[in-house]
């Protein structure tokens, strides 16, 4: 059957032709023959001009999510193969695979999913109605080309209950693919060992896209009194005491985490260096000002304060005020790591808000490095959403 062909607007998909993978329903024209949310589409310019093959959905303001730019191309088992060993051929060069993001939706080329491999476990994310159609398919390839690098799937659990697939008119749904197993999970990163919760954590489990920066800070922290805010299950915490940090506390709002953070520590044998508080970071930080602590290294890894570009004036705000908070504890001379998970907050207005909290408690910052997340959630040009963690390390001087 003939696909249904969608033409824009004049001077409309400015962001799909220059490699994109998003078409907005405001940038639709009109559309000619018939076709099912979920199903394939022909896109087109104004002017009839070929731009690729996508799948459609009228419940979502991404209308349509391009799945290729050649003309003819079969969207079959051998598309899903090619896209699948593209992206983990690319793990395999510039990652530790042990534990990694396998795909990263739009970014690998397959938008609306993404699939996270923890250890012999994968945990999948489904987000879009078109791509949930090629979801088992996607799967089996994975567990057939890791196969081929050596690594064997124990086993598949499915988080795809994030509040977006309302929007796309689906179920949040989670739980087994297949054969149950213990969704606790034990994975080595960085010398560090974590039992990562892949039915109860946060998203897929575990923020797989810190690894490099967790990296980075161990350098800075041996024989370091360390303060991690919004330590989560203590991924940061823990990096700085393998390390050899004298002192560590991580801070979470969280109970659960922080239990799960303790149990990490005892597992690495750091619960003698290595403590976690449950307490609120914006509360907690003035109280130690108050006691007159200081840090040699203070580490800020809060959760995106804005979703959307309407929060976004509160959320620098937000940022300005907890780098307030965290400079005012990093002794003079010491280190300061802080970063922003927010694609909303550009690293412009990111770089802007940090020397405005610096300025404000009378901070010099020397930039050590500028990073961002892992090359395992590569950033695609062309895709901006792709691009969204931003990590800065500085040294931080008293005025003089």
């Amino acid at each position: 059957m003939e696909r249904a062909a969608v033409r824009l607007r004049k001077g409309s998909g400015r962001s799909v032709k220059s490699g994109g993978a998003w078409v907005y329903d405001n940038e639709i024209d009109f559309i000619s023959g018939s076709y099912e949310n979920g199903g394939l589409v022909t896109v087109e310019d104004f002017d009839g001009f070929f731009l690729g093959t996508g799948f459609i959905n009228d419940n979502s303001a991404i209308r349509i999510r391009m799945l290729s730019r050649v003309k003819g191309q079969e969207i079959d088992e051998t598309f899903i193969e090619q896209r699948v060993r593209a992206a983990v051929d690319y793990r395999s060069k510039v990652c530790d695979m042990e534990s990694c993001r396998l795909i990263f939706g739009e970014a690998d080329f397959l938008p609306g999913i993404v699939v996270d491999k923890f250890a012999d476990i994968l945990v999948v994310q489904s987000l879009a109605l078109g791509i949930d159609r090629f979801k088992e398919l996607i799967l089996e390839e994975c567990k057939k080309i890791l196969l081929e690098y050596g690594f064997v799937v124990r086993g598949i659990y499915e988080r795809s209950d994030a509040k977006v697939r309302v929007q796309e008119g689906m179920e949040r749904i989670k739980g087994f693919v297949g054969e149950e197993f213990d969704p606790k999970v034990l994975i080595t990163e960085n010398g560090v060992r974590y039992f990562v919760d892949v039915a109860e954590g946060q998203k897929t489990g575990f923020f797989l896209d810190q690894k490099y920066n967790r990296l980075a800070v161990q350098r800075l922290c041996k024989g370091a009194r360390v303060l991690d805010c919004f330590t989560h299950t203590g991924s940061f915490a823990l990096n700085a005491g393998i390390a050899g940090a004298s002192q560590v506390l991580g801070v979470d709002a969280s109970e659960v985490a922080v239990e799960q953070a303790r149990e990490n520590a005892r597992l690495n044998h750091l619960e003698d260096r290595v403590s976690f508080l449950c307490g609120d970071v914006f509360e907690l930080l003035p109280e130690l000002v108050m006691q007159g602590q200081q840090y040699d290294v203070v580490i800020l890894d809060p959760p995106a304060f804005t979703k959307s570009k309407s929060s976004l004036k509160n959320a620098v705000k937000g940022y300005r005020e907890i780098n307030r908070k965290g400079l005012k504890l990093v002794k003079d001379g010491g280190y300061f790591a802080t970063c922003s998970c927010s694609h909303f907050m550009t690293p412009e207005l990111f770089a802007q808000t940090i020397e405005q909290a610096a300025s404000s408690v009378h901070k010099r910052l020397r930039q050590v490095e500028y990073r961002t997340q892992s090359p395992d959630h590569p950033i695609l040009w062309a895709a901006a959403e792709s691009y969204y963690l931003k990590f800065y390390i500085f040294q931080v001087c008293d005025e003089k």
